[in-house]
């Protein structure tokens, strides 16, 4: 009993030595210690992290290049490709916000202008990937000039650039659409920091020689007559116009004015009745100038005369110093004038 007793308390002091205490002590601080480095470690961690998203934002922007204004229609072969209001422009757009960029290096871009397919559509949405992109842009034919020439390329400045003088050199009649767009795309653009190319609306290039034949609406009197619907340059029409001095819009309106049966007969049989209603109709369109003139017969003393405007069509008579319009005369004062008005304005129009 004793000695069972002694033992319990040797054991007892054994447990409370100081060498003990300082070994749980050493214990404890070592797993706090651990406990602090490890919550350390993952607090680095996440400011890494989150350091990485900021320094990526950028990256993640959705960059497009626009086109700020239509194109100028129509368009003609060896004609300035411009806009509808000035020069064409391009810009830098981020599309999450709206707004042109204005900054960074991508604001400072390198543009390439191409034509493109007209029926380049993309998906539904009107989005592309960069092959489909390439895939419709469109090459001249073989044997022809390079489809665009002028400076085809830009740089952009603050996000925005202007597209300089280029023109077509070929008609789009000859693609599966008939019909062209122009494309804008970013030079080197690589995967990781893709800006989406642009593309105006379709539009059709027509010859230049179309230009230079196309009639005009509304003609202007000092226009060749060939201008008028139905007149082709040195066609038929046009030439028998051109045997009876009928050579401006100015000389048929007069003729029209002062002998239509005149001019119907020059024009011939060949022009069906159809058709001479639809070139008398073009000429009616032709803005008259404000200029009218007077003949008076000799010895009145410039009292009396006629009144016409720059065709020879009788706007009234000068009666005594009075004006009397046409709708205003008698049907003895028309009866009674009839051949000396048609006379006077003859020969004052020639």
């Amino acid at each position: 009993m004793s000695q069972k007793r002694q033992q319990e308390d040797g054991k007892a002091r054994a447990e409370n030595c100081p060498e003990d205490k300082r070994r749980k002590g050493h214990t404890f601080k070592k797993l706090v210690k651990e406990e602090v480095e490890l919550a350390l470690k993952k607090h680095l961690a996440n400011m890494k992290r989150n350091s990485e998203k900021e320094v990526h934002f950028p990256e993640s922007r959705s960059l497009q290049l626009q086109f700020l204004n239509n194109l100028s229609l129509p368009v003609f072969t060896g004609a300035r490709i411009e806009g509808d209001d000035s020069t064409i422009k391009v810009a830098l757009v981020d599309t999450l916000t709206g707004q042109i960029v204005t900054s960074g290096p991508e604001s400072s871009a390198k543009v390439e202008i191409v034509v493109l397919e007209g029926d380049f559509d993309g998906d539904e949405s009107d989005n592309w990937t960069i092959e489909e992109f390439k895939n419709n842009i469109v090459r001249e034919r073989e044997g022809k000039k390079p489809l665009l020439t002028g400076d085809a390329f830009l740089t952009l400045k603050e996000g925005i650039g202007s597209v300089g003088e280029i023109s077509f050199t070929d008609n789009s009649s000859w693609t599966r659409s008939r019909r062209f767009r122009l494309g804008a795309r970013v030079v080197d653009n690589t995967d990781e920091t893709r800006v989406r190319e642009a593309k105006t609306d379709s539009f059709i290039v027509r010859d230049h020689r179309g230009e230079l034949y196309k009639k005009h609406h509304p003609p202007v009197l000092f226009d060749e007559v060939w201008r008028l619907e139905k007149i082709g340059k040195d066609g038929a029409f046009h030439k028998r116009l051109s045997r009876e001095s009928i050579n401006t819009v100015k000389d048929f309106l007069t003729l029209l004015v002062l002998d239509p049966s005149r001019l119907r007969h020059i024009l011939g049989t060949g022009m069906s009745t159809k058709m001479w209603e639809v070139t008398v109709e073009h000429a009616r369109t032709c803005v008259l100038d404000k200029r009218v003139y007077l003949y008076c017969p000799p010895g009145t003393q410039q009292k009396s005369g006629v009144v016409f405007n720059v065709v020879g069509q009788v706007m009234g008579l000068l009666s005594e110093c009075q004006y009397v319009p046409i709708d205003k005369l008698s049907e003895t004062q028309k009866a009674a004038r009839h051949t000396h008005l048609m006379l006077f304005a003859h020969l004052a129009c020639r």
